[in-house]
Order: C-alpha cells, then structure tokens, then sequence
C-alpha cells in the first residue's frame, strides 16, 4: 500500500488503532496479480474458518495437472466432481460462472485495475456467488484499494464490539461503524487489516 507510514501516523489518531499499531508493528499483504486465482479462492471459502477453506482448496488443486488450473480446465470439470470435493452445489456454479464469464469477456479481469471502487464491486458481482463482500475482499488483498470498509464481515464487527463497545443488536449498528471509521479516511483498509489482526488470538 502506497504511503504506509503516512496512513499509520493518521491511523494512530485512533486511540485504538494507535495500541494495535504499537503492538503489531507493520502490517503488510502482497499484492495478488492473478485476479483469477484469487476469485477463485474467494468463492471457496466463503462462510468457511480458513482451516476448511484451505483443506477444499487443496482439493480443488488436485483435479489439475500440476496444480494449474484455467477457466477453460474449470469449465470442463463436472459441476459434481466440484461438489465432490466439499464444495457447495452453490459454489460448483459460481466457479462454473466465473469462468464462463471471464472466458466470453462480461467480467474482464485484466481492466480492473482502471476502475473505481465501486465499479469493480458492481463488475464482479455479475457472477453468480460473488457478492459485495467477496469483492470487497478482493478489492483489499488483491487490488490494495487503500479506503475499503467490509461492513458485512463478521471479523470486523467483532473488532468494532470488541474494541469500540458497539452492540450488534442494535439498528444502528453499522451507521455506528461508519461513523468510527469516518476518521480513518482514506486508509480504512490498512485500519481493518489491524482490526482483523487484533482478532487472530481472541
């Protein structure tokens, strides 16, 4: 992510994100350029502990030779050897979709990088499976867009109860959400990896 250490001496305004700050040092992903493998990856493990994810995953590598896969290879494996892998009928679709539609040009990967946040959060969910959170995963971890907020996930409304002492219970609970994060602006991306880090021995 461009400007690390300006985002972290913004971020440390936040007198939480200044104690995780302290406590994690950097944080740093790399950058994924293979939009393809990592949507693929997406859609497995959705709803699932990384643990299983990874297991199915596994899996799924072994249906191509040497490990290789390409949409052509996915289209051309039967909906139920996927499903016989672990995986959903949902998600057997949803591979079979992404790669009918990266292959007939609807969903083209190679122009994300020249889209905005929220066309690529549009562009993406055309496929079958993909929602707003999956592309706003892949909008963090793949694309490193730095002022991304995943307000659906879980990690990061348990960080906000943990840390903030929201009550998910509540209405308002998101609007309270947006309204914390208000002042990480324009690195609520680097201020989640923190969050979701903050989680990892809870």
């Amino acid at each position: 992510m461009q400007n690390h250490r300006k985002a972290l001496l913004h971020l440390k305004r936040d007198p939480v994100l200044s104690q995780l700050i302290s406590k994690y040092g950097v944080i740093h992903y790399s950058k994924s350029r293979d939009y393809f493998k990592s949507l693929v990856y997406s859609i497995i493990e959705q709803q699932l502990s990384n643990k299983a994810a990874e297991t199915i995953y596994k899996r799924f590598l072994k249906l191509f030779l040497h490990r290789k896969f390409t949409p052509e290879l996915i289209l051309a494996t039967p909906q139920e050897l996927l499903r016989g892998i672990g995986t959903s009928w949902a998600k057997a679709r949803a591979l079979h979709d992404l790669s009918q539609k990266v292959l007939d040009k609807s969903v083209q990967l190679e122009n994300l990088e020249s889209m905005t946040d929220e066309e690529i959060i549009n562009h993406l969910t055309q496929v079958k499976g993909i929602g707003r959170w999956s592309a706003e995963m892949r909008l963090m971890f793949s694309l490193h867009r730095p002022d991304i907020l995943p307000l659906d996930d879980v990690g990061i409304q348990n960080a906000f109860v943990k840390h903030y002492s929201l009550n998910r219970k509540r209405k308002n609970f998101s609007k309270k959400m947006q309204k914390i994060a208000q002042n990480w602006r324009p690195y609520r991306t680097l201020a989640c990896w923190y969050l979701w880090k903050s989680l990892d021995n809870a």
